[in-house]
């Protein structure tokens, strides 16, 4: 008899592990061949238009954030992205919906793909700078795969959350919990 108190593990859905993981290297093998391929076709600063004005390659190395910001703290990023990796990983026994497994393996692929800029490419380990190519009209910055893939899916966990569905699936509702009412269940599971 196990005393209800103690809280038991949840056992891993592997489904949702193969989700999130298989999302993370979709995200991570894109995003490598493009930057693969524009270090292999374009030189630094180089652009090539694809749809006009509208859509450029445009081919930069960024040693800052989004918009080249502290591009003197690349070190700062390195940490950041591997923190965010870490703490995704240690996520992976909660989840539980296939909406926060693909998010999270998105955001998961993308800061990998960064991160992996960071530390192998120049100027050195730790401080590498990010290859970014992708240039939209009207848009301030320039950005690449991974960053795709880590805005899209940022905005799934911002949309999730706003919609009270948990790691596990589960939306929760601002009703009164049960043993306060006992009219029935406030939460709904969501997959």
């Amino acid at each position: 008899m196990t005393d209800s108190t103690t809280a038991v593990p949840r056992p891993i859905s592997w489904r949702m592990l193969g989700l999130v993981l298989g999302t993370a290297a979709v995200a991570y093998g894109l995003d490598l061949a493009t930057k693969e391929w524009i270090l292999a076709t374009m030189r630094e600063g180089e652009r090539q238009p694809v749809l006009g004005e509208l859509l450029q390659w445009h081919f930069v190395r960024n040693p800052g954030a989004a918009f080249s910001l502290a591009a003197g703290s690349t070190w700062i990023f390195t940490i950041l992205a591997a923190a965010v990796a870490v703490f995704i990983v240690l996520q992976l026994r909660r989840i539980g919906s296939s909406r926060w497994a693909l998010a999270l393996g998105g955001v998961l692929g993308g800061t990998l793909g960064n991160l992996t800029d960071r530390l192998v490419r120049e100027p050195g380990l730790f401080v590498g700078h990010v290859v970014d190519f992708i240039q939209v009209w009207g848009f301030p910055a320039i950005f690449n795969v991974a960053d795709i893939f880590i805005v899209s899916s940022m905005i799934a966990i911002v949309l999730l959350v706003l919609a009270n569905i948990g790691l596990d699936g589960v939306r929760r509702t601002d009703e009164p919990d049960a043993s306060a009412e006992p009219a029935g269940d406030t939460t709904e599971p969501l997959r």
